[in-house]
């Protein structure tokens, strides 16, 4: 078994590259550790084992932990593997790793015919005291020659999936929106991700194998810790992200981490309010999907939609304010002045004042074949997570507003050609005119007005989509590698049912539009009428596209977002 100690091996010290050193003579082991580590080891750290398949185990879950391995050190004469036998193994597993064979005097043969075996850079003769003399300039030539071609590892969490896998779509999306690096390792086409699975234990002893497609999405954090097909809250929770609540009752509740939520949580926080936000995905809300917003104020070069929730999730912690991530909000209730919110995972919290700022999410797109390839090449919105997937691949975007046009752009970076395709005769009344200018200036987007999609088909994924042309009735069928749809608008309110009032569509009625005739809404209990913001409940508030008669614009919802608050300072001061 490994000798080392565990806290050597972990990915804490991830800075460092390793040397390995094996040998079956414990002393033997101990001092060609000793010896290495005080030349060497305030820039490498030392892992010694004592035998080839303990070596092989160690090099195996280096691996995993994504560590880089620069010197491959092994005693020849060791019982059930070879040092030869062991380098050719471990050579496949850090194949740009130096390879060193320690010998004695009767294997020297074996030495030279490993030179070309296994390409070994060095044998070192036993014994080599003093090592100043006959070690050190052999190792520190070799280890100067590895760095020298050395590029650092990249440290964050990887994902090994089909390119095709639901599951797998769902994982990328969620590690993209909530700006957690990673790297996506095609199982198919990745040779990193077939020698990483072949790290792993056997299926016998729970590990996974290529040939078992329940074992995917698999998903290794930088300590080498494994996820099997985990779901977004166990990933969250693994990966530190808040998922349960700190206090169970808080001033101030807001239900989505959309700009319109976020806002209010900065502005809550910041003004004194016990603020938490409560957002099932990743803060941003469909704004965060987006790969440019140019029109936004202040930033005249144009932000990210992720980097913009990146900077005001910031703002909103440090001020304060909690935010609890993967659980949707089930239903509310009112007891007296007092609102409880039950979450998906059974939790309930409780608070003075509700903000509802959930938003809206794209409207889903009923035609022959859609269920069967969402996440299979048919997505809605994303265009940022899949982009790279697209490469010399013609895609077709459904949708005329300014996310499809936004979206549009940021795929003709990477696919063939962009075809948009709209319901109505141009962009004019739906797309803002720098996006449209834009538009018109790439060469690899066109735009195909009057047409609707009546299909998609594929095997295992998107192949092709029919397309109708509105003006002629005719269809046709072209190919397609991705189809990202960005049309229409549909908020997620029915937690609210029987309690909140909305419109014929799910949007939530505030202020004056709940008076009839001059009456405020039934079951009014307050002497004042319904703010401007406010449902027709007391103390119930909503912010931006989920509220009826909303602009659909950041900006405007980063204002609502604001404005509720200085509601609810209202609303609990006349408390």
């Amino acid at each position: 078994m490994q000798t080392i100690e565990r806290k050597e091996v972990k990915a804490g010290s991830a800075a460092r590259p390793v040397i390995l050193a094996v040998d079956d003579d414990p002393e033997v082991v101990r001092a060609v550790a000793r010896d290495l580590r005080l030349a060497f080891g305030e820039h490498f750290q030392i892992v010694r084992a004592d035998s080839g398949p303990a070596a092989l185990e160690a090099a195996k879950q280096l691996k995993l932990q994504n560590r880089p391995v620069a010197l491959l050190l092994s005693d020849q004469r060791m019982p059930g593997m070879t040092g030869v036998e062991f380098l050719e193994q471990a050579a496949e597993i850090f194949p740009s790793a130096k390879r060193v064979l320690l010998t004695a005097h009767a294997d020297t043969e074996a030495a030279i015919q490993a030179i070309n075996a296994v390409k070994l850079d060095y044998y070192l003769m036993k014994p080599w005291h003093p090592p100043e003399v006959h070690f050190y300039p052999v190792v520190d030539e070799l280890l100067v020659e590895w760095q020298a071609n050395w590029a650092p590892p990249f440290e964050g969490v990887r994902l090994i999936d089909s390119q095709w896998s639901r599951d797998g779509h769902t994982l990328r999306d969620f590690l993209a929106r909530n700006l957690i690096p990673y790297r996506w390792l095609d199982v198919e086409n990745d040779p990193e991700a077939r020698e990483l699975i072949g790290c792993l234990p056997g299926p016998e002893r729970g590990g996974c194998s290529l040939d078992d497609g329940r074992a995917l999405p698999l998903v290794i954090l930088p300590d080498g810790a494994r996820l099997q097909r985990p779901s977004t809250a166990a990933l969250a929770e693994r990966l530190g992200l808040s998922t349960q609540s700190r206090a169970p009752f808080f001033d101030l509740l807001i239900v989505g981490g959309g700009p319109a939520g976020l806002a209010a949580a900065v502005y809550g926080a910041s003004e004194g309010l016990a603020t938490a936000i409560l957002e099932k995905e990743a803060p941003g809300g469909q704004a965060g999907t987006s790969s440019r917003i140019e029109n936004y104020l202040g930033f005249p070069a144009g932000v990210s939609g992720g980097d913009l929730a990146r900077r005001a999730l910031t703002q909103a912690k440090r001020f304060g304010a909690e935010v609890i991530l993967t659980h949707s909000v089930e239903r509310v209730r009112v007891e007296g002045p007092y609102k409880f919110v039950t979450l998906s995972d059974g939790a309930e919290l409780s608070c003075h004042a509700l903000v509802i700022a959930s938003g809206v999410s794209y409207r889903r797109l009923a035609v022959p074949g859609m269920d069967d390839l969402t996440g299979a090449g048919v997505y809605y919105g994303g265009a940022t997570t899949e982009a790279t997937a697209c490469r010399e691949q013609d895609v077709i975007v459904i949708g005329g507003g300014n996310s499809a046009g936004q979206g549009a752009m940021f795929l003709s970076r990477y696919a063939r050609s962009v075809t948009i395709a709209i319901r109505g005769t141009g962009l004019e009344a739906t797309m803002s005119s720098y996006l449209i200018d834009q538009i018109a200036a790439t060469p690899n987007i066109r735009l195909r007005p009057c047409t609707e999609v009546v299909g998609v088909e594929g095997s295992g994924h998107l192949e092709s989509v029919a397309l109708r042309d509105l003006n002629t009735g005719t269809d046709e069928t072209v190919a397609a590698g991705a189809l990202f749809i960005f049309i229409g608008a549909e908020p997620a309110t029915e937690w609210l049912d029987g309690l909140v009032a909305r419109d014929e569509r799910g949007f939530v009625v505030t202020g004056s539009t709940l008076a009839k005739d001059g009456k405020r809404p039934p079951g009014w209990s307050l002497a004042r009428d319904p703010f401007l913001l406010e449902t027709n409940v007391p103390g119930i508030f909503a912010a931006g596209d989920v509220r009826c008669g909303s602009i659909k614009r950041v900006a405007a919802a980063v204002g609502e977002g604001a404005i509720a608050v200085q509601f609810v300072h209202q609303y609990l001061a006349d408390r």
